[in-house]
């Protein structure tokens, strides 16, 4: 009997202190973070357009496109394919994502579209794309808006955010539209 006690204080404890008390802290320190933990949301004219750092789906040939996602944009699911590079069904997929590009870009080789414009992230949430995926689909984009190939391709190069140490250069997606639809 007395072990019996001994455990549900045990349990009665581990539970406040997990299910009650930690979640407060962590609750707490939040609200010391960016937009209180809610995440960094961009605005447009007041309204929330979407999150800095979740990638959002563009596939209109007005705009910039953004990776690939293995869970179609959707924030509550992140995950990878989970298949490696010798599956039969991702080789395919990433075929037919390499065809798809070339059919909208025919003005491209296949050696020349960079694998983040093909191939998801680990997250299937990233909402960049490197400097290189930005532009070569600038004469795309150029075409669509019927804008100067030059103008498009000096705001990709004005959105570039290059790192303060280590690390790859990148655009954000979502930042890029933005911008593009600014354009006049």
């Amino acid at each position: 009997m007395k072990n019996i006690f001994s455990i549900i204080k045990f349990t009665l404890l581990t539970v406040i202190l997990f299910a009650v008390i930690y979640p407060l802290a962590i609750y707490a320190i939040a609200q010391f973070a960016p937009n209180q933990g809610k995440g960094e949301t961009i605005s447009v004219n007041g309204k929330v357009v979407g999150y800095q750092k979740i990638g959002q789906k563009f596939d209109k040939s007005n705009y910039f496109w953004g990776r690939p996602s293995a869970v179609d944009y959707n924030a509550s699911g992140s995950a990878g394919s989970n298949k490696g590079p010798s599956n039969a069904d991702y080789l395919a997929l990433v075929q037919k994502r390499i065809d798809t590009f070339l059919i909208v870009h025919p003005y491209l080789e296949k050696s020349e579209i960079p694998s983040d414009m093909v191939m998801a992230s680990g997250s299937g949430l990233d909402p960049n794309i490197s400097p290189e995926g930005a532009l070569i689909q600038v004469k795309r984009v150029a075409k669509e808006r019927k804008l100067s190939e030059d103008k498009v391709k000096t705001l990709v190069e004005s959105k570039i955010n290059t790192p303060t140490i280590m690390g790859t250069s990148t655009v954000n997606v979502l930042e890029l539209n933005i911008a593009l639809d600014e354009l006049k």
